[in-house]
């Protein structure tokens, strides 16, 4: 197998969004508390299993997604980094509107979550 550079620049959107979703990943897996407080978020201290969470399901599914999409280099698998994206955004939306969580960080994540979402998506969709 052999590492695939992006030669378009609509490749280098979907790459970069990719990066950036195992950049997460890996911070989520070996600073969990660090994140959990970024975003406001924590433990309960007779709950040390939390933390499991944090680095299993939340850096699983962002490492998986994002190495899968680097190694395999596929519009498909831009569609589903894009579409995880968006449906994040898509949550942080509804729970904005339904639950009076207009805040500037809400507002900043739901920006940064739209643009991950629109590289790969734009790329996979053949519009870039």
């Amino acid at each position: 197998m052999e590492f695939y550079w992006p030669t378009t620049q609509g490749e280098w959107l979907a790459w970069s969004s990719a990066v950036m979703t195992i950049l997460f990943g890996l911070l989520l897996l070996f600073a969990p508390r660090l994140c959990l407080r970024i975003l406001r978020l924590q433990t309960a201290p007779d709950h040390p299993e939390a933390l499991s969470e944090a680095r299993g399901t939340m850096a699983g599914f962002y490492l998986g997604v994002g190495i899968c999409a680097l190694l395999f280099a596929q519009p498909l698998i831009y569609l589903a980094l894009g579409a995880g994206w968006l449906f994040t955004a898509f949550g942080r939306i509804i729970s904005m509107m339904s639950d009076r969580g207009v805040t500037l960080f809400n507002l900043v994540s739901v920006v940064i979550e739209i643009l991950l979402a629109a590289a790969p998506l734009l790329y996979g969709l053949g519009w870039i």
